[in-house]
């Protein structure tokens, strides 16, 4: 009877989450695709503590009540802009969970099983550990990179494509004495020795890859956290979480794919931590004079022009003033003023990060466009307000062969008839490359805080 009820609630649960995922999939129904997910998740846990039962079920209860108030907090406390890296941190539990659960049902394996059962459950475990293990420690080091304590440059150390395949190569060795030993001391030092060699791969991977492809980095590991929850499904014999690990394991690889497609990165080169990549050639300066610019100019600008864009970016959610923007937007429009947004697909540091942060200040959906929608109307734009962006207004990327984000699709303001970008200085972005943007005749500085700027251009726009 509660073998039963349990698959049809698994069914339903796995139903919810893939309705979530497309809820996802645009800011528009985002919220009705979270409330998909908690109740898919809330039946999920639900009914595998009903059907499993036992002497456990209190611990259980405890730990669910635990860990549930834990979230609650860091969901209230978290800000947008530290999205990325609570996402990171969540990525590296989900490592260290399917790592523990593996470890715990070898030394508790199951009762009245054959050779060849067995042979498959052990591999399922070293699986299971090996893919935890290496989202785990590769996790933490996103984190680290995402909060600054670790900086953005590519660790490139000499031959460390060979060393990745030798520590791929001595993991499959070791899992070949895991699986073919007995249980015993040989058993568990071959699936330790794995695990350590496993979390130095893991931190490798993740230090070679520079700061401009941290967003691919993110998405990947999320579908590595799903790969390891489906082995952990395995282990379990749990059918809804390897529905739910390979729901997640395969969205998560197909965004980093088209990610990967947008910032003209190949998949492999991005995943295995610049394969193939060459060194940065350019040493082209930035020609021409930087030109300040002060907000008063700046409202007079956006007062005569017809059609405005507006370019969101990292330094936006910094110092959130999205709120402030929506506002400025809304009067724009009501003077007849057209204004619209322009959306880089790895704006800020997480796929559909400014897209969330516009949805939440209220800016209309149907002005907020992607790149390809709006790249070919720059040319027919008055006026281009940058907010707080950097490389994914580089015109670096398409005129200087050796810039190390040549290739990457950007958005193409310096069409524009005047280009405006809100700055705190001149430093570079994330990719650490200059921006030849700043140096152009049509461009205009207009240098301090984001929240500051944007405060005093609506206060300018409301007097005048």
């Amino acid at each position: 009877m509660l073998g039963g009820i349990g698959n049809m609630a698994w069914l339903g649960s796995a139903t919810l989450f893939i309705l979530s995922l497309r809820g996802l999939s645009h800011p528009a129904s985002a919220r009705r695709g979270n409330l998909f997910g908690i109740c898919g998740m809330a039946i999920a846990v639900l009914a595998t503590l009903l059907v499993t039962g036992g002497a456990g079920l209190e611990v259980a209860l405890g730990a669910a009540l635990v860990g549930g108030g834990i979230g609650a907090v860091l969901a209230r406390r978290v800000e947008m802009t530290q999205m990325p890296q609570l996402v990171a941190v969540l990525h590296s539990f989900v490592g260290l969970a399917a790592t523990l659960i593996a470890v715990a049902s070898f030394l508790s394996p199951a009762a009245a099983m054959s050779a060849v059962e067995r042979g498959i459950h052990d591999t399922e475990i070293y699986i299971g550990a090996f893919i935890g293990t290496v989202t785990f420690s590769g996790s933490i080091v996103a984190f680290l990179k995402l909060q600054g304590t670790v900086g953005g440059k590519p660790l490139v150390l000499p031959g460390r494509h060979l060393m990745n395949a030798v520590a791929l190569a001595v993991c499959i060795a070791l899992g070949y004495v895991f699986v073919g030993a007995p249980d015993g001391p040989y058993a568990l030092a071959a699936l330790g020795a794995m695990c350590a060699i496993a979390a130095v791969l893991g931190v490798h991977l993740v230090m070679a890859i520079g700061g401009a492809d941290m967003p691919v980095v993110v998405s990947m590991l999320n579908s590595y956290s799903g790969w390891a929850a489906a082995a952990t499904g395995f282990m379990l014999d749990n059918d809804l979480l390897v529905t739910t690990g390979a729901l997640v394991g395969s969205s998560g690889a197909i965004l980093s794919y088209i990610m990967c497609r947008a910032m003209n990165r190949s998949f492999v080169s991005v995943i295995l931590g610049g394969f193939g990549a060459v060194a940065s050639t350019s040493s082209a300066a930035p020609q021409g004079e930087v030109v300040a610019t002060s907000v008063d100019e700046v409202g007079a600008l956006l007062r005569d022009a017809s059609e405005v864009v507006i370019v969101p970016g990292y330094g936006m959610a910094v110092a959130q003033a999205q709120s402030t923007i929506s506002e400025i937007t809304r009067r724009l429009r009501a003077q007849g003023v057209r204004v619209r947004f322009g959306i880089h697909p790895v704006a800020g540091r997480l796929p559909g990060h400014m897209n969330v942060l516009l949805a939440e200040a209220k800016v209309p959906y149907d002005i907020v466009l992607e790149m390809d929608e709006i790249n070919e109307d720059f040319t027919n734009t008055d006026v281009v307000l940058v907010i707080g962006a950097n490389d994914i207004v580089n015109p670096g990327a398409q005129e200087d062969a050796g810039s190390p984000i040549a290739g990457m699709p950007v958005l193409e303001v310096w069409k524009a008839r005047t280009v405006v970008v809100s700055k705190r200085s001149m430093a570079t972005g994330y990719a650490g490359v200059d921006n030849p943007l700043f140096y152009k005749e049509n461009t205009r500085m207009l240098f301090g805080d984001a929240k500051g700027s944007v405060d005093a251009l609506l206060r300018q726009l409301e007097t005048a």
